[in-house]
């Protein structure tokens, strides 16, 4: 690779450097990670199936796992898809940029490396300045699932990155902590009616409120998007999703059994053992999220044996949030 490995710093100035550096080096079928409003992505060109495979080396990635396609703007989208329906239209306009993926039936000029061997392809516009300006500098589109290993958690900073995949990638843009911390909302646009595959940051009555048009917020069967799987999105400590009643008591009967333990709530839960972990409070659910997968890490950085996580109310992003700790803790 013609271009040198390197950190760019998220500051004006710099990161146009980086963003340019970034576009050569996805020209050069290299992989690229950068930030989005959501957590940090691993990209390659989603036309070139040889990059597309890097992705899935570097994260230990199952190849018929579909990746989503990373678009500058809604007029990226129609090379990608059979048909830009008005629903997609609306959505788009109502949520573009943002935490949305709408998941379509796919033209021809999409690779099977990226959906899977699937005839849908998933697309979305991030709302981020860095990730927004790189894919406008390389001009196509770009395939990117999380930057991390498989089934781990998302990486926030630009540092998880670094700390996880290393060498495995050739540039890593930083553009500061991801603002709403969690991946995007899939929709999955073939069903009838739609259906949410993932929550995220975008809820289904929001959706169903622009679509003027009933939404299913329940998912099944096969791995149709990224995070479907029931087991995912897990820290190497154990977690466990437990009530604020329960909590304490918890905490206790593992301390005393020589457990370290760490606790995520959205409020203080007291009284706890000296040596639990405390890991906030996380607070309301925007927040929640936003601390979500540092929380995961820093508690992996201390040796933690168990999480406890008092999940935040289901409303909003709550859903998306409580979507996580449950497939975590499945992974135990």
């Amino acid at each position: 690779m013609d271009v040198p490995r390197r950190h760019i710093p998220g500051v004006p100035g710099v990161v146009t450097d980086g963003v340019a550096a970034g576009a050569r080096i996805l020209a050069a079928g290299g992989l690229v990670a950068f930030p989005t409003e959501t957590v940090y992505g691993l990209g390659a060109d989603a036309r070139n199936p040889d990059a597309v495979a890097r992705i899935f080396a570097a994260k230990g990635r199952p190849t018929d796992h579909p990746l989503i396609c990373h678009i500058a703007s809604v007029d990226d989208l129609a090379p990608l898809v059979a048909e830009v329906t008005p629903a997609a239209r609306a959505l788009a306009d109502a949520f573009w940029p943002g935490p949305l993926t709408l998941v379509m039936t796919r033209s021809a000029a999409v690779p099977d490396a990226v959906t899977g061997g699937r005839d849908t392809v998933a697309v979305r516009v991030p709302d981020h300045p860095v990730a927004l300006a790189l894919l406008r500098a390389f001009g196509g589109p770009v395939a990117a699932p999380s930057a991390n290993r498989f089934g781990r958690p998302s990486p926030t900073r630009a540092d998880d990155v670094r700390d996880e995949l290393g060498d495995g990638v050739d540039l890593v843009l930083d553009g500061g902590p991801c603002a709403i911390g969690v991946e995007s909302t899939v929709l999955d646009l073939v069903s009838d009616p739609p259906q949410v595959l993932r929550p995220g940051g975008i809820s289904a009555d929001d959706i169903a409120r622009v679509m003027n048009a009933p939404v299913s917020a329940t998912s099944s069967g096969p791995a149709r998007a990224p995070g479907m799987l029931e087991a995912h999105y897990a820290p190497g400590a154990r977690v466990e999703v437990v009530s604020a009643d329960a909590a304490a008591a918890r905490a206790a009967d593992l301390t005393a059994a020589g457990t370290s333990v760490a606790l995520l709530a959205p409020h203080a839960i007291s009284p706890l053992p000296d040596s639990v972990l405390v890991l906030g409070p996380a607070g309301a659910p925007d927040a929640y999220a936003a601390l979500l997968y540092a929380a995961f890490r820093r508690a992996d950085a201390a040796r933690c044996q168990v999480i406890l996580a008092v999940p935040p109310p289901a409303r909003g992003i709550g859903v998306a949030v409580r979507d996580r700790l449950a497939r975590a803790a499945a992974s135990a």
